[in-house]
């Protein structure tokens, strides 16, 4: 086991705090496609950690196969629905089921709480574990790379291993990654239980560099209670999504403290904007997403706490749209927990609790 200690770390002035409540009018419209995606008649889905879209504008999905209860699956053999769908499920942008794999296989531990999924440039697929029942065992301490077709090839932690925040071999409930190209590094937002951004080589493994909350050394002493007025806490809560913008800025969803804060590549703090953050339920920043152009001009944030997709200006932080609602029907959510846009600005989010879907809403 390694660890690290981080000093000289130059922390930006606290400025540019900011907060986001709903009064903001939308300017941006969407429909949901209440017949997306086309799922396999044989399958039916758990709940729905994860959903990713790739270079090619195919969305990938994770589930939870070990959520179904007994009465949500065929009890008769001759049944044509329902067994549980696999973990990994690839969908065209029109909804057409492409292909599906995961489990347990040779060579690697296969996630007790599937949670988040990536697919970076090169088009191989990344899975985390945690947040399930199996959060309290505090035993997910890793994360996987497959190539798009399921084989193995590189476990980046081992279950049961990690030693605390400082570890820079194990994580600990990591929630989400994201391998930024310019320097082929993976970014995790881990976690759930760790508290702190750490950064590897997307090839190899090796271990780059970590950082806390306002780019300070994450304490695993602390308290780390969430903070719903005044400075915000300066210790992550729960890093729950992240992202890296083209122009070289990390975003870090921080879920509980219903904030996202904006770092560099190496870790400096720049900005934080906070989102409802008088919101207790659940928490409002659990995912984040940009815009389809080229300058990425909006990030889309994933508030469950209220459920609704909620829309800023990247370079502002100030809202400029939202859409949705807590409710089951089409187009409303229950545990939203993750958002993915496609290149041509159609959105995609994922519920899990009682949500247990996959939505897609197309840009009007």
């Amino acid at each position: 086991m390694g660890t690290v200690v981080l000093t000289g770390l130059v922390v930006a002035e606290r400025t540019l705090q900011r907060d986001v409540d709903a009064q903001v009018a939308p300017g941006v419209e969407y429909q949901v496609d209440p017949f997306w995606p086309q799922v396999p008649e044989q399958w039916t889905l758990g709940q729905v950690s994860g959903v990713a879209v790739d270079a090619q504008d195919h969305v990938w999905v994770l589930q939870r196969p070990w959520s179904l209860a007994s009465d949500e699956v065929a009890q008769n053999p001759e049944a044509t629905c329902c067994s549980a769908a696999p973990p990994v499920m690839e969908f065209t942008s029109e909804g057409t089921f492409v292909q599906g794999w995961g489990g347990a296989g040779d060579g690697y531990e296969w996630p007790a709480d599937e949670h988040g999924i990536h697919v970076d440039y090169k088009g191989n697929v990344w899975v985390s574990s945690a947040g399930g029942p199996r959060l309290r065992e505090r035993t997910e301490n890793h994360l996987l790379k497959f190539t798009r077709d399921g084989t193995f090839l590189l476990q980046i932690g081992r279950r049961g291993e990690s030693q605390g925040s400082l570890d820079t071999e194990n994580l600990n409930n990591a929630a989400d990654m994201y391998v930024h190209p310019a320097t082929n590094e993976l970014f995790v937002a881990d976690g759930y239980v760790n508290r702190r951004v750490i950064v590897f080589d997307a090839d190899s493994g090796e271990f780059k560099r970590m950082w806390g909350a306002y780019g300070s050394v994450p304490d695993d002493e602390a308290s780390n209670a969430p903070r719903y007025e005044g400075a915000g806490s300066p210790q992550f809560n729960t890093v729950h999504g992240i992202r890296v913008s083209e122009d070289g800025r990390v975003y870090v969803a921080d879920r509980r403290n219903n904030r996202v804060q904006v770092f560099s590549l190496s870790g400096q703090f720049q900005e934080e904007v906070f989102i409802e953050r008088k919101t207790v339920l659940l928490g409002t920043a659990f995912s984040v997403a940009f815009s389809e152009d080229a300058d990425q001009e909006h990030l889309y944030v994933a508030d469950a706490g209220n459920g609704q997709i909620r829309i800023l200006d990247r370079q502002t932080l100030q809202q400029v749209g939202a859409f949705g609602r807590i409710g089951r029907y089409a187009g409303q959510f229950v545990f939203l927990h993750n958002v993915a846009v496609d290149s041509n600005g159609n959105v995609y989010t994922a519920e899990v609790g009682g949500g247990r879907r996959v939505q897609k809403f197309v840009r009007d």
